[in-house]
């Protein structure tokens, strides 16, 4: 009888684990998910409720891996507008409405992805625009032969090159230009520390931010955040400094006017200049 049993006990339990039907998600002809009601269910006394947070997380999860970031217009060193190009992401509406139809379904589920186009948020007609009225402009200069410290300048003023701060928007100099680090192609240069010169990785930014405050305080955009340095630099006039670092001191600035405005950087041949540049509709909110 013990012999007879446990093979009716194994036909039992098995099909119980095939019975789980899924919610499969394909794009282009690949599956990339594959879940059930029960990875997102929140038991309530006798209902069963979709776990919003933990969807949400999985639907950020297939983002990150399906969508295409836009890509920005920006003016070349000609002049010339590259025209930016659209992205694609993933249509949530879309997608969070197929799942709440699986869940409360009996069914299995199998769909593609849903995506939708995703726009860069400056486009050329734009820059056409906010590049016809400079109201802020500042030069200063370095000696090119110091390769260390002209590339990390190099490197941060392609960083806030082309960058447009809209109506009411906050700028900050770290989070654009973003951490310093070797792996970014940044170098060790002299950096100022308490009043000590000494190298890190990264030394010669600050002429760059320095360069850049000097220009927006020119177009008279609203000063939020800005340090000197506890020792005076050679590029700009005393007290005209603006330091920065990752872990410490930030420079940034809000754009309070109706239109947006345009940072223009360059830095070649031992110059750093900035223009901010904007629209002929130019006034303050």
């Amino acid at each position: 009888m013990k012999f007879m049993v446990l093979p009716f006990l194994l036909f039992f339990i098995l099909p119980q684990e095939d019975m789980t039907d899924y919610f499969s998600l394909t794009h282009d002809g690949e599956t990339v998910a594959r879940i059930s009601r029960t990875d997102f269910t929140i038991p309530y006394l006798d209902e069963k409720f979709v776990d919003q947070q933990g969807f949400e997380a999985f639907m950020d999860d297939i983002d990150s891996k399906l969508a295409k970031s836009p890509v920005n217009a920006t003016i070349d060193e000609d002049g010339t507008i590259v025209q930016g190009k659209t992205g694609t992401k993933v249509n949530r509406s879309k997608l969070s409405k197929q799942f709440y139809n699986y869940f409360y379904s009996h069914e299995e589920v199998e769909a593609e992805v849903p995506m939708i186009r995703d726009y860069p948020q400056v486009d050329g007609e734009l820059l056409a625009d906010i590049r016809t009225n400079q109201i802020g402009a500042y030069q200063t200069y370095f000696k090119k032969s110091n390769r260390e410290r002209t590339n990390n300048i190099s490197l941060a003023t392609q960083a806030i090159n082309n960058h447009v701060v809209f109506p009411g928007e906050l700028f900050s100099f770290n989070q654009v230009v973003g951490k310093r680090t070797k792996e970014k192609g940044y170098m060790r240069a002299p950096v100022i520390v308490k009043g000590e010169l000494s190298e890190d990785i990264g030394g010669g930014i600050c002429q760059v931010s320095s360069t850049l405050y000097n220009a927006v305080d020119e177009a008279g955009l609203k000063i939020v955040e800005r340090y000197s340095h506890s020792r005076q630099v050679p590029y700009v006039p005393e007290g005209r400094d603006a330091t920065v670092s990752w872990y410490g001191p930030d420079f940034t600035f809000k754009n309070e006017y109706n239109q947006p405005i345009l940072i223009r950087a360059t830095s070649k041949n031992g110059q750093m200049i900035v223009h901010i540049q904007s629209s002929d509709r130019l006034r303050k909110r």
